[in-house]
Formats: C-alpha cells, structure tokens, sequence
C-alpha cells in the first residue's frame, strides 16, 4: 500500500512537471532587466521593445534597470537566473566581450547569455572643436605622427567601448596618441571644447544636435542617416568599423522553443513604427536589427577581437 502510494505520488510529481514544461509560453510576465540607469538611449530603446513585445505576446513585459559594475552586476543576475524566459536582458555585446576580460570575478562569462534578437547598434565617432585644425583623419594621423604621444583623446572610460574602437583605429592607423579617461562624454567633450584635449571618442548618439563640434569620422559600415556628409573611417582608408551592437538575451539553458517565440516576436517589434521612432531618436542606421544567428555569429567574432585588442592594452584605473 505505502508503495503504491509513493508510486502515484511519483507519478503525480512527473506529470505536474511534464504539464509545467509544455505549457503556453509565456504564461505570465517577463522581466528585461537593463544593466545600465535608466534615462538613456538604449534603456528608451529597451522600452520601446518592451511595449511591443507585450503587444505580441500578450503578457506584461516590464524593464528592470539594475546597474553597477559596469553592467557586470545585472547581466550577472539574469546568467543566474532560471532559464525559462521570464528574465531576459537587453545589454551590448560587451557584456560578454569585454567584462569577462576586465572583471574576470564578476560571474559573467562569454557564454552566459544566448543572443535572441540584435535590437540596436550604436556607432562610435571621432569629434575636435569646431575651430580645431584637425578636419580628417589624414589631418589626424600627420599630427600624430609628427609628434607621437603628443595628441590626447578622451573617452567614457578604460575598455568602453569607445574608447577600444580609437585603439582599434590607432592600431590600423600606425599612431600613438595619449589618452585620457572620463566618466562620460558630456565630460569628455567638455574637456575637448576647453581646450584640455585634443579630441573625444564618443557614442555618435552625444553629438546630437551639437554644433560647436566637428565629427572627423563615425566607425561603421557606413554613413549615419543624422550625420550624412561625415564621412566614416573606411571611407577615409582605414577598414575598422568598431560599433556597440546589441539586444535581447537569455540565460543561456533557456529552452529553445521559448527562444524561437522571442524571436519571432522581435522581429515584428523591429519593424513597428514605435520601435522604429524610438531607432531614429537614438541615430539608429538602417540595419540595427538581426536575428539570432545572425547576432550569434557577430558577438562570437566581437568575442575574439576584443579579446586580442584587450590584451594589448592596461586595463589599470
């Protein structure tokens, strides 16, 4: 008798875990937690998914800003969390690029998120003072080269991503300059219209609506629907094109049917005009969006180059 109990309560147990695993995904809300303050453009971007994703999943879909560390500490609770799809995150690649190599003890690895949908890409641009003599990169690299270590940049900081994509330049360029860290581009820029600084490496998203700065190039593929007479730096020469692309993760066991319906979801939210609206507030390019494969096969090679580029330089406060 007290077998046969045990046996139906097993029995029971086994079926209520089969009957959880094949219900309707998703069935209750999901969390977006955004590892960086709220207020900026990819947390207004996150958002904008956020409406439409609830729209085509029917569930309340809310973000979450839960920063520090650089953004080590939020990614690091969504890679801890249970993977069934309820917690996501909406980060850049660096994330899995660059803190794994700057903060080896935060418990975010390479592979502790699954790309579901690249949301976003966020291109990097070269700015002077207005009146600043440099007015191209050839400009830039004859300076540097006349007097090496003698040019100083700034940028938000060691191993931002801004600051990686002007090594990347330097690098392919054959210069050596100084640079300086900040704590964001206001100061960075602030710094460069002074006169402190020679020039800022900064999100191209910061130089909206100014004009008491000059763009030498922007580092993508191609020309910024905002900024189309600046010309990028593989027009100029050089063939670097470092941009912070990013989107959607799971943690990384998330079932694969859970993944596929957040796929599918992204897409259609890519393409509605509030996510679009939202793109074009933010210098959105054209192409900000990828699918899965696509986004994993882009962040595997960001994975690779930055790790070579991070190598080379001192990652020292």
């Amino acid at each position: 008798m007290i077998a046969r109990r045990i046996f139906a309560a097993a029995f029971c147990l086994a079926a209520f875990g089969q009957a959880r695993a094949q219900e309707a995904y998703p069935s209750r809300p999901i969390q977006v937690i955004n590892p960086y303050p709220a207020g900026g453009s990819t947390d207004l971007m996150a958002r904008a998914m956020a409406t439409g994703l609830q729209q085509r999943l029917g569930q309340p879909v809310v973000v979450v800003n839960r920063d520090g560390a650089a953004g080590a500490v939020g990614t690091a609770a969504v890679a801890r969390s249970a993977p069934d799809g309820y917690t996501l995150a909406f980060v850049p690649a660096l994330v899995l690029s660059v803190l794994p190599v700057t903060q080896p003890n935060s418990g975010v690895q390479s592979n502790s998120l699954r790309p579901v949908c690249q949301m976003f890409a966020n291109a990097q641009a070269l700015a002077v003072r207005r009146d600043s003599p440099l007015r191209s990169l050839a400009d830039l690299v004859a300076a540097a080269r006349a007097a090496p270590g003698s040019i100083t940049y700034g940028s938000l900081g060691i191993a931002s991503i801004p600051h990686l994509a002007i090594l990347q330049w330097a690098r392919a360029a054959g210069v050596d300059m100084t640079h300086v860290p900040y704590r964001g581009d206001v100061a960075v820029m602030t710094d460069v219209l002074g006169g402190r600084l020679d020039l800022a490496t900064i999100v191209l998203g910061s130089a909206s609506g100014r004009t008491d700065m000059r763009l030498l190039a922007v580092f993508d593929t191609a020309r910024n629907p905002a900024f189309p007479e600046v010309p990028t730096a593989m027009e100029q020469g050089f063939d670097v094109a470092p941009t912070s692309f990013g989107g959607l993760m799971a943690p990384a066991a998330t079932p694969p049917e859970r993944l596929a319906v957040l796929e599918e979801a992204c897409a259609v939210v890519a393409v509605d005009e509030v996510y679009r609206a939202a793109a074009r507030r933010a210098l959105q390019p054209e192409a900000y969006y990828t699918g899965a494969d696509a986004f994993a096969r882009r962040l595997a090679r960001d994975v690779a180059e930055k790790s070579e580029l991070l190598r080379g330089i001192d990652l020292s406060p």
